[in-house]
C-alpha cells in the first residue's frame, strides 16, 4: 500500500461569479493531484484579498475574522489528513474533505439509525413489534425535544448518562389517556428497545463503543393473570345471548385449549389442521410474531368449536376456521362477558394463553418442557412466565410423596420386624 502522499492545501476566491464586489472563499484539498473544494461559507470583497498571501488584505474586523477562520479551517483539514494517515488508511480529498463535512461513519446521527433501524425491520417483523418500535421512537424524539432541547443528536454523543436521563425522563411521563405514569417494567421495554437500535449502529461501525455496555434491566415481578378451573368453566356454559358475545367468548375458549394467540388464530384455515403421527388431528401453523413453528393437538373442546364454525356463513366469507373479529373489539367485549359471568379479573385475550400454560396444561401434569413446544417457545425462561404451578397441584403432588415415603417407611418397619 502506498505510505507517501502529495498533500496541500489552497485558499481562493470564486472571483468570476462575484456579486456586488464580493466572491465566495474556498478551501482547495489536493491529494495525490486529485482536488476537492470545500465552500467556506464567506464572501470576500474581490479587491481585499491577497491572490499570493491567501487572505484578505487591511486590519478592519471582517479581515481579522475571515482571516482567522482561514487559519482555523488550515488546521482542521491538516489535522484530518494526519489521523488518516496514522490510522495507515487510503487518503483521497474526497475523503478529508467528506470527513470535514460531517458526512463520514463517525458523524452519523441517532435520527439516521432510527431511520435506517425502521427500513431493516419494515419487512422483518411482525406489525405489533413495528408498532412498538415507533412509540419508543416517539418517546425518544420527545425527550430530545423536551429535555436537550434539540431534535437531533450524533452517536458518538451517547453515553451512560443519556441512557440514565432517558430513563427518569420515561419513569415520570404520563401517557394521554393514562391515569398514572409508565410501569417500571414498562420503561425498561422502551430501553431495551432503544438498546436494540444503538447495538445495530454498533454493529454497523457507525459508532466506536456501545453506550449500553454497563446497563442492566431491572424487572419487577409480576403475577400473570389466569382463569381458574371454575371461572373456564363457568365462561364456557354461560349463556350468552347476542352473537357478537358469543363469537368473541368462542375465540378466547379456543385459545384456552389451543394456547393459540389472537393474531395466530384469526389466520388459521382448514388446510392448517392436519394428521399427526397418533393419527390424531393437529392444528399446525407457524406463529405470527417469531414464525416458529407450532404443533397444536385438537382437544375434544377445540374440535366441538371447530365444528360449530364448519359452514358458519361468517367463516365461508372469510375462509378462516373461526370468526374474524378485529383485536379492540374483541379485548371490548371481553369486558363484557367477564362482568356477564361474574369474572373479577382484567380479562384480555392474551390471558389465554396464561389459561392454557397453567389451568389446563401445568396443572394437569403436563410437563413444563411439553408447554413450552405448544407455545412455540424457544426457550424454557421464556415459558415459566406464563407457567406457574397452581397451589392445588403442589398440595396433590405432595400428598403423593407423602404417601410414597409412608409407604417406604411402612416396608422398611415391616422388614426390620
Amino acid at each position: 500500500m502506498k505510505t507517501s502522499h502529495t498533500f496541500s492545501i489552497l485558499f481562493w476566491i470564486n472571483s468570476s461569479r462575484a456579486t456586488k464586489g464580493k466572491a465566495e472563499l474556498f478551501a482547495r484539498i489536493t491529494v495525490n493531484g486529485k482536488r476537492a473544494n470545500i465552500g467556506l461559507k464567506r464572501k470576500v470583497p474581490v479587491n481585499q484579498w491577497d491572490v499570493n498571501a491567501k487572505k484578505v488584505l487591511g486590519n478592519s474586523s471582517v479581515a481579522k475574522q475571515i482571516n482567522t477562520h482561514i487559519g482555523q479551517v488550515q488546521s482542521r483539514i491538516y489535522d484530518i489528513y494526519q489521523e488518516l494517515k496514522y490510522k495507515n488508511e487510503v487518503i483521497t480529498a474526497q475523503l478529508i474533505k467528506s470527513i470535514y463535512n460531517g458526512e463520514d461513519d463517525n458523524s452519523k446521527t441517532l435520527q439516521e439509525i432510527l431511520k435506517y433501524h425502521n427500513k431493516k425491520i419494515e419487512n422483518t417483523l411482525a406489525q405489533g413489534t413495528i408498532r412498538n418500535f415507533g412509540i419508543t421512537e416517539s418517546y425518544i424524539n420527545r425527550f430530545l425535544t423536551k429535555k436537550r432541547r434539540t431534535t437531533d443528536i450524533y452517536l458518538k454523543q451517547l453515553d451512560y448518562k443519556f441512557i440514565s436521563d432517558f430513563e427518569t425522563y420515561l419513569c415520570g411521563y404520563y401517557p394521554k389517556g393514562h391515569p398514572k405514569a409508565m410501569s417500571h417494567n414498562t420503561v425498561m421495554k422502551h430501553l431495551q428497545r432503544l438498546r436494540k437500535i444503538i447495538t445495530l449502529a454498533y454493529h454497523l461501525e457507525w459508532i466506536d463503543k456501545d453506550p449500553f455496555i454497563r446497563w442492566k434491566p431491572t424487572w419487577e415481578k409480576r403475577q400473570r393473570e389466569f382463569l381458574s378451573e371454575n371461572e373456564l368453566s363457568n365462561l364456557e356454559t354461560y349463556n350468552l345471548p347476542v352473537d357478537r358475545l358469543d363469537r368473541v367468548r368462542d375465540l378466547f375458549v379456543f385459545s384456552c385449549y389451543t394456547g393459540l394467540s389472537y393474531s395466530d388464530i384469526i389466520r388459521l384455515s382448514h388446510d392448517q389442521i392436519k394428521k399427526g403421527i397418533d393419527g390424531r388431528d393437529w392444528i399446525i401453523t407457524k406463529r405470527q410474531k417469531t414464525k416458529t413453528p407450532v404443533k397444536v393437538p385438537v382437544l375434544y373442546k377445540t374440535q366441538q368449536l371447530i365444528d360449530k364454525y364448519k359452514n358458519h356463513p361468517v367463516t365461508q366469507i372469510s375462509g378462516t376456521l373461526l370468526p374474524v373479529i378485529t383485536n379492540e373489539k374483541t379485548n371490548l367485549y371481553l369486558k363484557e362477558i367477564a362482568e356477564a359471568c361474574g369474572i373479577n379479573k382484567n380479562l384480555t385475550f392474551h390471558m389465554a394463553r396464561h389459561t392454557f400454560a397453567t389451568t389446563v396444561t401445568l396443572s394437569n401434569g403436563v410437563p413444563i418442557e411439553t408447554v413450552s413446544k405448544l407455545l412455540g417457545h424457544t426457550k424454557i425462561a421464556t415459558t415459566q412466565i406464563y407457567a406457574r404451578v397452581l397451589d392445588s397441584k403442589i398440595s396433590e403432588d405432595m400428598e403423593a410423596l407423602s404417601a410414597k415415603l409412608n409407604l417406604n417407611s411402612g416396608q422398611r418397619n415391616f422388614e426390620e420386624k
